[in-house]
């Protein structure tokens, strides 16, 4: 999994942890109880993906690779499973 880079960025890192303490927030509020901050909480999570998007798209995602892929053991391009 390492090798894909799969949320190795800031901007997923921030977008989770944005999230995770929504939904924290707001299961201790159930438990309090106190509805208003059930709300904050449960807006906080669903605000954590979109922060983490505007971040990607403020240049903080994952690069994007401009590299050919090329099979070592062949030493040709790779394609991209397209026909013409």
């Amino acid at each position: 999994m390492s090798g894909s880079a799969h949320g190795h960025t800031t901007a997923a890192w921030t977008g989770v942890t944005i999230s995770f303490v929504g939904f924290m927030l707001a299961g201790v509020a159930m438990v309090m109880p106190s509805p208003i901050l059930v709300i904050v909480g449960l807006v906080l999570a669903l605000v954590g993906p979109g922060v983490g998007k505007m971040m990607s798209a403020a240049g903080y995602g994952k690069k994007t690779d401009t590299t050919p892929k090329v099979d070592t053991a062949k030493k040709t391009p790779v394609s991209s499973g397209a026909t013409h």
